[in-house]
């Protein structure tokens, strides 16, 4: 099994991945554990004074003003997980929820929070063991740290609340620790704060969604090609000299790559035949301008993404002069921009798939097609309601590209005065992922039938076209023919899309896609 060690730091997206989704083992540095030594003396030392410090023998947010006497000071980190682990609603993903551990444990690890390596040292046991902690939809407002979420995790380390186990059946923690030898925590000095003040699970869904946000982009260039191909539309507006004197990176690489897909084709070229146009529609014709813009905001979410995986968040934090100072570091407000920024360059990307689509069905613009790409139509309805279902998605997401960060309520009796609302940012982006994924896959399906279509009349697709439609066929992807149950159909293009099919079944033919 794949190995990810954590070191003093912080970590990478190929690593975050490879825990939340591959279930890689991990592994403290002896780098970390030394610098967990050393900042947690430099803790101990500012317990034994009498003077309060913030996060050591104080409380905690709108409370710090008290200043916590010797033994009373385990009750309260013990308190602090208990009632912050306040979330209510659905369960989130399994997924979410080990980036959220591991992200923590990265921040841990870097000797700024004052956390003794034995509490360490569990949370990578937990990982280890395949125990999840149950965590609820709503409960952070993306400041002070992802609050609720990071609290139920840190509960299931005292053995206290529900987590899942590797079998994914839900159980009290306390059984599933014992089961794996793992003994629960019983926390010290500044420790219940400590793993409960971060950006990880926002930033763990920032990582993930960054991962698939970029293979969908390269699917939707494929399908882009296959749609302007199915319109018997023009290349031309892909040359390569055309997007150089607009110098937007990822404009360039999505033009590279439609062109690419479409070299070879027979299709293309044909916009002066029998219905003449000077130009292809701007669904078309603008591709890879849209596509491309959404490019270039991954390529700034990935930078935003680096440095928070480089980040020690927390407070107060230990610093090493031996200074414990409170700080704002916490607040999420540059990876929720950076969520809502992807979630609206993914609806604009999701409404021009669907803008093309429409096109492919419409009988008065698809130069040529059958309506909706029916076998008989009028007998058979085809693709109408595919298109339906797809428009649907589209302005749920238009929904979602309502910016979460633009929000804040006040909390803590006004203490905590400003959030950033990253976490609603966050689980708004995964629906927006999702609903992306099944755009895309509509018009996947409705280009291949169209080029199928096309055919007939002994026209010839790319070579990257046709191993696009023979590897969706082969997944289950049906072509022409009557009306059927088309749910079905549906389900197997967005599998073949999520599964990265698509890309994978082009590349061979157009080599690797930028």
């Amino acid at each position: 099994m794949h190995t990810v060690v954590v070191g003093t730091s912080g970590t990478t997206a190929e690593d975050v991945i490879a825990v939340a989704r591959g279930n890689a083992r991990v592994e403290l540095s002896a780098e970390a554990l030394d610098a967990l030594a050393r900042a947690r003396e430099i803790v101990d030392a500012l317990a034994a004074k009498p003077e309060p410090v913030y996060g050591v023998s104080t409380g905690f947010g709108a409370l710090a003003t008290r200043h916590i006497n010797h033994d009373l000071r385990a009750q309260l980190q013990r308190n602090i997980v208990r009632s912050h682990a306040a979330g209510m609603g659905p369960c989130v993903e399994r997924e979410v929820v080990r980036a959220l551990m591991f992200l923590r444990l990265k921040t841990v690890a870097s000797g700024h929070t004052g956390v003794r390596p034995h509490v360490a040292q569990t949370m990578a046991d937990l990982l280890n063991a395949g125990i999840t902690p149950v965590v609820h939809e709503y409960g952070s407002l993306g400041c002070s740290g992802d609050l609720a979420p990071l609290s139920h995790c840190a509960l299931a380390l005292m053995g206290e609340g529900d987590a899942e186990g590797p079998d994914g059946t839900v159980r009290p923690a306390g059984e599933l620790l014992a089961e794996h030898g793992i003994t629960p925590v019983e926390l010290r000095e500044k420790e219940g704060l400590a793993l409960l003040n971060g950006t990880d699970g926002m930033l763990g869904m920032l990582v993930m969604a960054i991962a698939d946000l970029k293979q969908l982009y390269k699917s939707a260039d494929i399908t882009a090609a296959l749609s302007l191909e199915a319109l018997l539309g023009t290349e031309k507006v892909l040359a390569p000299e055309l997007h150089a004197i607009r110098p937007h990176p990822g404009q360039g690489d999505s033009a590279a790559n439609m062109l690419a897909v479409l070299q070879g084709s027979g299709l293309t070229g044909h916009h002066q035949d029998d219905s003449p146009r000077v130009q292809d529609a701007y669904s078309v014709r603008c591709a890879p301008q849209v596509a491309g813009a959404g490019r270039d905001t991954i390529t700034h979410a990935e930078l935003v993404a680096s440095r928070e995986l480089a980040a020690a968040v927390d407070n107060p934090v230990v610093l090493p002069d031996g200074r414990v100072e409170s700080n704002g570091n916490f607040h999420g407000a540059p990876v929720a921009y950076v969520l809502d920024f992807l979630a609206i360059a993914a609806a604009d990307l999701g409404s021009i798939a669907e803008r093309r689509t429409d096109r492919l069905l419409d009988k008065n613009r698809s130069h040529g097609l059958p309506a909706f790409l029916a076998d008989d139509a009028g007998v058979d309805s085809g693709l109408m309601i595919a298109q339906y279902t797809q428009a649907a998605l589209v302005s749920e997401m238009k929904r979602l590209a309502v910016p979460a960060s633009a929000d804040s309520i006040p909390s803590s009796a006004m203490q905590e005065d400003h959030v950033s609302m990253g976490w609603s940012a966050a689980r708004k982006l995964r629906t927006t992922v999702e609903n992306l994924t099944r755009i895309i896959a509509v018009e996947m399906y409705a280009a291949t039938r169209a080029i199928e279509i096309r055919t007939h009349a002994h026209l010839t697709p790319a070579p990257a076209s046709q191993a696009a439609i023979d590897a969706a066929r082969a997944a289950g992807v049906q072509g022409p023919g009557p009306d059927r149950f088309l749910a079905p159909d549906l389900a197997a293009a967005e599998a073949f899309v999520r599964s990265g099919g698509l890309v994978a079944a082009v590349e061979p033919v157009t080599g690797p896609l930028a």
